[in-house]
């Protein structure tokens, strides 16, 4: 998270670099992969009955309908972009977004080898996992058909577990 958020604050001047930042921060917020985010058009996008917005798309790779409700994050990004071009997003390719995630690196002194995919990692492990959201869903807004294939995404972390049990305790405890 501490990585997420270094990159989230850091201004760049650069245009390529601050596109490459908001590509990967709304893949880092929705855990669609690079193929989808770039082929994602306006009606996509919708805005359900609760008045919550989603995005409605299905996976390049496999067809795979996909349902994702977009964080407040996501939609912030989303707001940048020309809602009335054809595509959201801005072509480019998979090695200039992964050259200025090198750069973006070294600058945010992160450690970390970051490429594209990795946002879709993020998604699946610091932000829907780290905060509760049962594996299912995440499996279901990854568009995996089976679970075992989010699984490789969403490790079991050790502090993942610790907030669990602490979550068991606290039930226990009010149920005493």
């Amino acid at each position: 998270m501490e990585e997420l958020k270094a990159i989230e604050n850091k201004e760049f001047e650069n245009e390529m670099l601050k596109q490459v930042k908001e590509l990967f921060l709304f893949s880092c917020y929705t855990g669609l992969a690079f193929a989808d985010l770039l082929s994602l058009k306006p009606e996509n996008i919708f805005t359900a009955n609760d008045g919550m917005k989603w995005i409605k798309t299905s996976r390049a790779k496999t067809g795979t309908p996909v349902y994702v409700p977009l964080l407040k994050q996501a939609i912030s990004i989303l707001n940048i972009y020309n809602q009335d071009a054809e595509y959201i997003f801005p072509s480019t390719t998979n090695q200039n977004i992964n050259r200025g995630l090198k750069i973006i690196s070294e600058i945010c002194e992160i450690k970390k080898h970051l490429t594209f995919h990795l946002a879709r990692h993020t998604f699946a492990t610091t932000i829907t996992l780290m905060n509760g959201v049962p594996i299912e869903s995440i499996s279901k807004m990854l568009g995996h058909t089976k679970l075992s294939t989010t699984m490789i995404y969403a490790k079991v972390t050790q502090s993942k577990v610790a907030m669990d049990m602490a979550m068991v305790q606290q039930k226990m405890n009010e149920n005493e």
